[in-house]
């Protein structure tokens, strides 16, 4: 592997950065929405499993509740 001198790898990183197509406040704001509405459907699923798991064990136990 060659080393780079850091000149060199300043001018490589900043052409790097240049490329990033950065998103805009909608598309963040759009994309924050849907990560916090798959969170609460995440949630809801998890916690009717654990329901259900909850009570096929007692069930299987005969556990009251």
């Amino acid at each position: 592997m060659a080393k780079t001198n850091p000149f060199t790898f300043a001018q490589q990183v900043r052409n790097e950065v240049a490329k990033v197509v950065w998103p805009s406040r909608r598309e963040t704001a759009i994309t924050t929405l849907m990560v916090f509405i798959m969170v609460v459907v995440a949630s809801l699923f998890f916690l009717l499993a654990d329901q259900l798991m909850g009570w096929g064990v007692g069930l299987l136990l005969g556990v009251a509740g």
